[in-house]
């Protein structure tokens, strides 16, 4: 087959890795009569752009070399998503000449005949790749554009939502009837391929925005022109999801949604607030994790200091940090090293984050009177070995946990403070007295998530010694620190994914003796550095110097308040 042999050719000149792979991919494809282009490029068996650039000058398809990054308005009603999201083809410029059409799969015969019969220019086609291509239509037609343009010409008016009917939760973008609800689905599931922990829907005067929360950082999403029309539908749709009142929306409501994507459960919170714009929707992701010492990152130091405190028969450990910085995984991954079937675990959260297996969750309904504090009780009388409250927010629910601590049983919390020391003042302020603090605790840990440098293209960086000296870098290691660029692969964020940084303050009996005689904050912090307790910043330090992020991303996420107001 003379086209075979020529493809191999060019994915052999484009660093193949996998020769004989490669030919099976491309004949399934062409025995499937499937785009063997598109196949060739998923199975992730050559070099995109070398492989495409090759195709190109075997083919004389002239290569865009300039950066494609949106669609203009003009070109976008030139070519309708409709035709451009179906067959990957992205507008790039028009003049009295003719329309520059980008491709990356020049054998798409069904493109080539679609477009001629839309636009009356003449058509000229670039190549350039598909990663490119792919993000300008999502960045200049918006998520969901096909589907949004199909609803809005078959629309007799705005709607009020209310006839959105509830369907499986399943994530399917196969069905080709344009409705809401498909048009939610591809923004859930744009969001799950996004690695996103948050969606945001919030109604503004005159548009609707939608957010995502990736890495920690709030992303603007692109959404197709004119999208507030849908609103409501929108709105109505996420909210019979989630087994809400449509007809209410004066007063904040909050559900859950299960989801299904390619099999695998996703558990996702809502919660609506009324504004003057409309409602909002937050949406809260929640993926079936695997709660792993190794997703926390820890350095094998303070990884010890942990699993030695987890084996400690009874006591209280305290998490802290602001919402958001990964107290809730670190406490989950806790109870699945302690979760074997000679210990009875029992916890009591607000709300159930994820489930394990073997673990008896409660969920606090306040409604019913079933707060902390009283769930706590009823745990306590029923023969736990582990407890875990999702937070400490009264005075009550500290001296039960304190209680239960004392009598026997391993209990683990949260506080929010900003720094572990900060969890001893906070419990004093609350009213429990030092000495049971100093008694029950047997530690404080701090955490906060930096993001972490996309391997693809990070690289190393300088910076000024004063603006070392001025975050307290140490400066021996400048030249090991490595800066975020930002490529494809990472949205040109430069970074991908999140770790932890801790900061593990151990109670030692020199700290029992300084917390009962209720010393200041700053005599119980230099004790504990001079016991090994390492601070969130040089502990970021490391790592900094290990490559994993950088000094800015450290610095961000450890500014103290006073740092953050000469900003």
């Amino acid at each position: 087959m003379p086209l075979l042999e020529s493809l191999s050719e060019i994915a052999h000149a484009s660093h193949c890795t996998d020769s004989t792979r490669f030919h099976e991919v491309a004949q399934q494809a062409f025995e499937d009569q499937k785009s063997f282009v598109r196949a060739i490029l998923d199975s992730k068996l050559v070099d995109e752009q070398e492989f495409l650039r090759g195709l190109a000058g075997w083919l004389e398809i002239p290569w865009w070399n300039e950066p494609i990054t949106t669609v203009a308005a003009p070109l976008r009603e030139k070519v309708p998503a409709r035709i451009a999201l179906r067959h990957h083809v992205v507008p790039l410029q028009l003049n009295e000449d003719g329309i520059w059409i980008a491709i990356y799969d020049p054998f798409d015969l069904l493109a080539r005949q679609t477009l001629p019969s839309t636009l009356p220019e003449r058509i000229f086609y670039v190549m350039s790749t598909r990663t490119q291509l792919l993000q300008a239509l999502r960045q200049g037609y918006g998520i969901g554009a096909e589907t949004f343009e199909a609803l809005l010409e078959g629309r007799t008016g705005v709607d009020d939502g209310s006839e959105v009917k509830q369907e499986t939760n399943v994530l399917d973008l196969e069905d080709s009837e344009a409705s809401v609800v498909k048009f939610v689905n591809q923004i859930l599931r744009e969001a799950l391929d996004q690695r996103a922990t948050d969606i945001h829907v919030e109604p503004m005067a005159d548009d609707l925005r939608i957010r995502y929360r990736i890495d920690g950082v709030l992303h603007e999403v692109p959404v197709p022109p004119n999208i507030k029309v849908l609103q409501s539908s929108v709105i109505s749709r996420l909210k019979i999801m989630a087994h809400l009142d449509i007809a209410e929306r004066r007063l904040p409501q909050d559900g859950r949604i299960n989801l299904e994507l390619e099999g695998k459960p996703i558990d996702v919170r809502v919660a609506t607030i009324p504004s003057v714009a409309g409602e909002s929707v937050s949406l809260r992701l929640l993926g079936q994790e695997r709660f792993t010492f190794e997703r926390l990152g820890l350095d094998a130091e303070a990884q010890t200091r942990i699993r030695s405190l987890l084996a400690m028969p009874n006591g209280i450990i305290l998490l802290t940090g602001p919402t958001g910085c990964g107290k809730s995984t670190s406490l989950y991954t806790f109870l699945s090293s302690l979760n074997t079937k000679e210990r009875r675990i029992v916890t009591i959260e607000d709300p159930v984050e994820y489930k394990l297996p073997g673990v008896i969750q409660i969920a606090v309904k306040p409604e019913i009177d079933l707060t902390f504090a009283n769930g706590l009780r009823s745990i306590l009388r029923g023969d736990p070995n582990v407890i875990m409250v999702g937070e400490m927010r009264d005075r009550e629910t500290a001296e039960i946990a304190i209680r239960g601590a004392l009598t026997g049983h391993l209990v683990f919390s949260t506080l929010h403070t900003n720094d572990a020391i900060g969890g001893i003042t906070r419990l004093v302020d609350m009213g429990v007295e030092p000495f049971l603090v100093a008694n029950s605790v047997r530690a404080f840990i701090a955490q906060r998530l930096v993001r972490v440098l996309c391997a693809r293209c990070k690289k190393p960086v300088e910076h000024s010694p004063g603006y070392l000296r001025q975050i307290g870098f140490p400066a021996e290691h400048a030249g090991k620190l490595l800066g975020a660029v930002g490529c494809d692969h990472c949205r040109h964020t430069g970074y991908e994914g999140r770790a932890a940084i801790f900061e593990i303050c151990v109670i030692s009996q020199q700290m029992q003796d300084l917390i009962t005689q209720n010393r200041p904050a700053s005599v119980l912090r230099q004790v504990a550095i001079e016991e090994g307790m390492v601070p969130l910043r040089p502990y970021g330090w490391s790592k900094a110097i290990a490559g994993l992020t950088t000094v800015e991303e450290v610095v961000r996420v450890t500014a103290s308040d006073l740092e953050m107001a000469e900003e």
